[in-house]
């Protein structure tokens, strides 16, 4: 099972390869989960290619919570933004001086025992190092296989705890460096079943929630008075710098570290029931390497202006997009490895920007007005139409087509569609792009006949995709799923009209009646080309087919009315008396005989009942045009 990889990742190898500043006590509820990705899938990179890392040093010092450095990062030169400057607004705010008269009202116990005040087991196990072991596409790993499996090739015992799924991805907690160096010489030695290498990430991280307990309410109290001490009510600016190493916090051996969830959550807490109305908040050199138990600071704090996040741990630019929801005009960021990912100032601002489009200063420095458009009152958008055709005549034309092409493309034999395309017919077929395994996508039948010129570059594979003559258009067709196409979904809009050309798309959805994917819905737009064939008829010159999955709603209302279900069965006999019935409710609906016989049949041939549903469903406009087709 086991087998030496080598390095090098390919994006589409998804496997192997003051005094007195205080603020009033107010008392509100809600907390709500924190989520979001918590590593870097770049840094595996570095691991594979003996190039040295963080030293022993670096990571034994601190807290353990810092996140390990890419070890290409000393190797690169790259731009960066701002250079440090002394005396930074917002860096010294607790040693300026502080108006008003403090009524933040705190509770803090003095007498605590030694055991209280060393904290509990499992704030020790708080402070050990811990690294998130993440593996790509681990969701189709059977987790017995996959933990023996590096339990057996790992030259350090290890226990996994809080081992999970989310989404394609596996995930499992470790607990020592020694551990995660044995772990990480282990990404790609490992080969599953279909021959490819199992990729490893390994991240430190913030202890998992198993070994997280929240702070106790003596602690959360002096935390609170901590803040208090810190809060400037003339300026609404709260200062958390360097905060775990509080005088006050470690007087009382009261270890806060923010990039902790408990710790964190504690804080918002706090904000949310004492300072909602908090302008400033300053979270320089806590060691912030991710910003997911921060998301919901816009939540609590909703007229936040400025934030800074100077001298912290940030290496990308993305963790920002889980606090854009702040409207933010102030932001600091120098001094966050980010900075050293963009090649000019420009690209810099451009990208921060594009997170907090109202923001005037970055690190100090005054931007240019931002291009804003603010719309204050609620709009919504316009209902959308239905079908468009420029005359009844061309509707009566095509409508009719669809019923006839779809009447045999359902039928189960598409052999009959030969005669509605043109001996020199084209057609092609296309998905959206699939981030995920092919193999595993709901269209992996679909795949393999994808020509999205979007993502594929080769020319001789374009044109392989492209299918000439009716012939092959007609044997491609064939090998695509059976369907059942629900009629009374279909959008129809005529693009161009003259009098040698017709050019007009098809909205709607469909079922697969087969296979693997049975009863699946899914979503299509069909953009036909044609020719007048006949002295009614139209013969296809070119055919795009786009497939993708139905949204909710598009599932949701597919075939509440099912359309007549093409058969090659023989129709049954109907009785004298089902014949006059049924010629009765044509002449009287309007609608065809098919139709008819339909809406007689769904009823039991119950006549008034019939009469009635027809009656509802004409009224809220169900019954689609090609019913009314003779």
């Amino acid at each position: 099972m086991a087998e030496e990889g080598k390095g090098g990742y390919s994006e589409h190898d998804d496997r192997v390869g003051g005094a007195g500043g205080g603020f009033a006590g107010r008392r509100r509820k809600g907390r709500g989960p924190f989520r979001g990705k918590m590593y870097s899938e770049g840094n595996h990179r570095s691991w594979n290619r003996g190039v040295a890392g963080p030293s022993p040093g670096q990571l034994e010092e601190g807290d353990g919570d810092v996140p390990m450095s890419d070890a290409h990062d000393s190797l690169r030169t790259r731009y960066t933004p701002y250079g440090p400057r002394l005396n930074r607004r917002g860096d010294d705010w607790h040693s300026r001086g502080r108006g008003g008269a403090t009524n933040f009202h705190v509770t803090v116990k003095r007498d605590l025992t030694p055991q209280d005040r060393s904290g509990s087991v499992s704030r020790s196990s708080c402070r050990r190092k811990w690294y998130k072991v993440t593996i790509p596409y681990g969701k189709k790993y059977d987790k017995s296989w996959l933990l023996s499996s590096l339990q057996n090739l790992s030259s350090v015992p290890f226990t996994p705890v809080e081992f999970h799924y989310d989404q394609s991805r596996a995930y499992f907690y470790i607990e020592d460096m020694a551990t995660a160096n044995a772990l990480k010489q282990l990404s790609r030695k490992i080969t599953d079943r279909d021959n490819y290498k199992v990729v490893l990430i390994v991240n430190h991280s913030s202890p998992p929630q198993s070994v997280q307990k929240e702070l106790k309410p003596e602690e959360i109290e002096q935390l609170k008075l901590t803040m208090s001490k810190r809060y400037d009510g003339s300026q609404q600016a709260l200062d958390l710098k360097s905060l775990r190493t509080d005088p006050d916090l470690v007087a009382q051996n009261i270890d806060v570290v923010l990039n902790r969830r408990n710790c964190m959550q504690a804080v918002l807490q706090i904000i949310e029931e004492n300072i909602p109305e908090l302008l400033s908040l300053n979270l320089t050199s806590n060691k912030l390497y991710q910003l997911d138990d921060l998301a919901e600071l816009a939540q609590k704090a909703t007229n936040l202006k400025s934030l800074n996040l100077t001298r912290n741990e940030l290496k990308s630019e993305c963790e920002l997009d889980k606090v854009k929801g702040l409207k933010l005009e102030e932001l600091w960021l120098d001094g966050n490895p980010l900075c050293n990912n963009f090649r000019d100032q420009s690209s810099y601002v451009s990208s921060v920007r594009l997170r907090f489009p109202k923001l005037l200063h970055l690190d100090g420095h005054e931007l240019p007005p931002p291009i804003v458009f603010d719309v204050e009152t609620p709009t919504t958008l316009p209902p959308c139409k239905g079908s468009y055709f420029p005359s009844d005549d061309l509707k009566v034309l095509v409508l009719r087509f669809l019923q006839q092409y779809y009447s045999v493309y359902d039928s189960g034999d598409r052999q009959g569609l030969l005669d509605a395309y043109h001996d020199g017919a084209c057609c092609s077929l296309s998905i959206p792009f699939l981030s995920q395994n092919p193999s595993r996508s709901i269209l992996s039948e679909y795949f393999k006949g994808s020509r999205n010129v979007k993502r594929l570059k080769d020319p001789s594979l374009r044109f392989k995709l492209l299918k000439h003559t009716r012939l092959n258009v007609v044997a491609f067709l064939n090998e695509l799923p059976k369907t059942q196409h629900d009629i009374n979904s279909f959008v129809v809009d005529v693009c161009a009209q003259t009098n040698t050309l017709l050019c007009f798309a098809v909205h709607g959805v469909f079922k697969e009646v087969d296979g693997k994917s049975r009863d699946m819905v899914r979503g299509f737009t069909r953009m036909f080309i044609a020719v007048p064939a006949g002295i009614t008829g139209l013969c296809i010159v070119n055919d795009q087919l786009f497939v993708r999955k139905a949204n909710t709603e598009e599932i949701r209302k597919a075939f509440v009315m099912p359309a007549p279900t093409p058969s090659s069965s023989p129709v049954p006999t109907l009785s004298a008396e089902q014949q006059e019935m049924l010629q009765a409710f044509a002449m009287q609906s309007g609608m065809n005989v098919e139709w008819s016989q339909k809406c007689l049949q769904d009823n039991d041939w119950d006549y008034s009942q019939a009469a009635q549903v027809f009656t509802q469903l004409r009224t809220e406009g169900k019954i689609p045009d090609v019913a009314f087709l003779k």
